[in-house]
């Protein structure tokens, strides 16, 4: 096949294949060649490639309605929302498109409170190395080095913390602080943890000080860690959480939770044209239902812990700095920059090949499907460690 790609916008630097088949953990490109897919879309497919559930989802919602518009209510829109505040301390639900959609919703409906509540205040703490989205304001949120000047202006308001340390959030508290907004696993940063101690610390100080806890949850949610919600790993309630990617398990669905208390939107504040339409929350009914099918998240537990033991295992044999994560988010902290070059060799890996993410030169990160096989898990460590010895 003759890969004519002239009319495709330039965003990023793409490889000269196309992938037309997934099935479970496996890709397949134009031109029959598989891949063990460890990226799933930068954790979208939740649920692996072409997921039978979702596939019912969808073909059975869209023979009946695709969006009647968001000013109306719909079925699988009201299912949806009841599974998620019936399994988190949320009472309100918000349907948006994507993850950063959802974290301006988060970043305006924070601002609307400290209006209403605390006499106009609109600062929200974020970190440094955090990642929330795209839009300018998610942009401005993030703490993704050269962001700052990449459309600047950028949107004020977000001063930046360092994760893990809660001296630096309390020092940048003044009376425009409205929240503190933070991914309990930073994903694009590294895969790096926020400790329990952190997490206990600063819901009593966001308590303290009468702000809001933000969490976002768009790559760490939806069992992604090993509970249904990352912030439940640490027995915390926020006030707001977001979630994206997992949530949807490949189409376009995330979603704003909220607290009665903080729920304070008025007509007019939010909307959008395809947000909770019936196609997208069929879906993610169907994803919700699958995660909280008995034993499912501890499955997801028990995997986390396989595929952390060969990573150690990995690290100790090839002389690496070890691995972190929490549950199927894992990464493998490399002892020098040749992500990118591991990235690209198990690509063109024969007669398989492997797909890898190298958020950081000296870093792998994992994001596999939530029910990938234990043998997969180990396929992958095995072939990783005939790439990392050829280096």
């Amino acid at each position: 096949m003759n890969i004519d790609t002239h009319s495709v916008m330039y965003i990023t630097k793409r490889p000269e294949l196309i992938f037309v088949e997934g099935q479970g953990s496996w890709l397949t490109d134009h031109q029959g060649k598989k891949y063990l897919d460890f990226l799933q879309g930068w954790a979208v497919n939740c649920l692996g490639h072409s997921n039978p559930g979702i596939i019912a989802a969808l073909e059975q919602q869209a023979r009946k309605v695709i969006n009647p518009s968001p000013a109306f209510y719909n079925q699988p829109m009201i299912e949806l929302a009841n599974l998620l505040t019936s399994n988190s301390c949320f009472d309100k639900v918000f349907f948006a498109n994507s993850g950063a959609e959802a974290n301006e919703g988060a970043i305006k409906l924070a601002r609307k409170w400290g209006k209403l509540h605390k006499n106009h205040a609109y600062e929200i703490i974020t970190f440094n190395h955090g990642f929330h989205g795209r839009t300018l304001a998610t942009m401005s949120a993030s703490g993704k080095e050269g962001w700052d000047t990449m459309f600047a202006p950028q949107v004020p308001g977000f001063p930046k913390a360092e994760l893990n340390d809660i001296a630096s959030v309390e020092k940048l508290i003044t009376d425009k602080t409205v929240a503190v907004m933070l991914e309990p696993v930073q994903g694009e940063g590294g895969v790096i943890p926020a400790s329990h101690a952190f997490m206990r610390d600063l819901r009593a100080l966001t308590k303290k000080h009468q702000m809001l806890l933000i969490v976002d949850e768009v790559q760490a949610g939806c069992g992604r860690t090993g509970q249904l919600f990352a912030h439940q790993l640490y027995d915390i309630e926020p006030d707001i959480m977001t979630l994206g990617k997992g949530i949807g398990g490949g189409v376009p669905l995330a979603a704003l939770l909220a607290t009665d208390a903080v729920a304070c939107f008025e007509a007019g504040d939010q909307g959008g044209t395809y947000n909770g339409n019936p196609l997208m929350t069929a879906v993610g009914c169907s994803v919700m239902q699958q995660l909280l099918a008995p034993g499912f998240l501890q499955e997801v537990v028990a995997k986390g812990a396989y595929l952390q033991k060969l990573l150690i295992d990995l690290s100790d044999e090839l002389g690496l700095d070890g691995e972190r994560g929490e549950g199927l988010l894992r990464a493998l902290k490399l002892n020098r920059d040749i992500g990118p070059e591991i990235v690209e060799r198990a690509r063109n890996l024969e007669p398989v090949g492997l797909l890898l993410n190298s958020p950081r030169p000296n870093l792998l990160r994992f994001m596999p499907a939530l029910n990938i096989s234990r043998e997969e898990l180990k396929q992958m460590v095995d072939l990783l460690r005939g790439i990392i010895q050829s280096i």
